[in-house]
């Protein structure tokens, strides 16, 4: 299941700080499959049930990157949007995500460098309203000056 709020850009003229945008997806055994083939990333906590349930999180849990690609979509599809530059991303995993958990992926603006063309976003994905991952974006919006 995927919901998620309109796809577009917003350019660095229209934003302002506070501006929020999310997108939620349950998170299957099949995005895991599909990242581990794409990223190479086969760690069986991903993909062995037997294996998972020796580890920490006793049982199998989402790579960490895949969850953060989602913070990534809102990024590109949604806040800014089509037309963004990725410059740099911190990221904080706080708690596992499980095959079968619906992930609210949420990015806030923080500070807008209007100039610069430039944007610090908070970034957030959470699980039943508890955070598994935090961080903060900085990107370079697109302008309506540059269509």
């Amino acid at each position: 299941m995927l919901d998620n709020q309109p796809r577009g850009t917003i350019v660095i003229e229209d934003l302002e700080v506070g501006m929020v945008r999310s997108l939620r997806k349950e998170i299957t055994d099949e995005d895991i499959e599909l990242f581990a083939r794409v990223s190479t990333d086969r760690n069986p906590v991903h993909l062995d049930d037997a294996y998972a349930q020796d580890t920490i999180f006793e049982g199998r849990i989402a790579h960490g990157m895949l969850t953060a690609g989602l913070v990534s979509a809102v990024i590109g599809e949604q806040l800014p949007g089509h037309g963004t530059v990725y410059l740099g991303q911190t990221l904080r995993f706080l708690a596992p995500v499980r095959p079968g958990d619906m992930v609210l992926a949420e990015v806030e603006v923080l500070e807008i460098d209007y100039a610069k063309r430039r944007v610090k976003l908070d970034t957030r994905c959470l699980v039943n309203g508890k955070k598994v991952l935090v961080g903060e974006a900085t990107v370079l919006a697109p302008s309506a000056k540059f269509d």
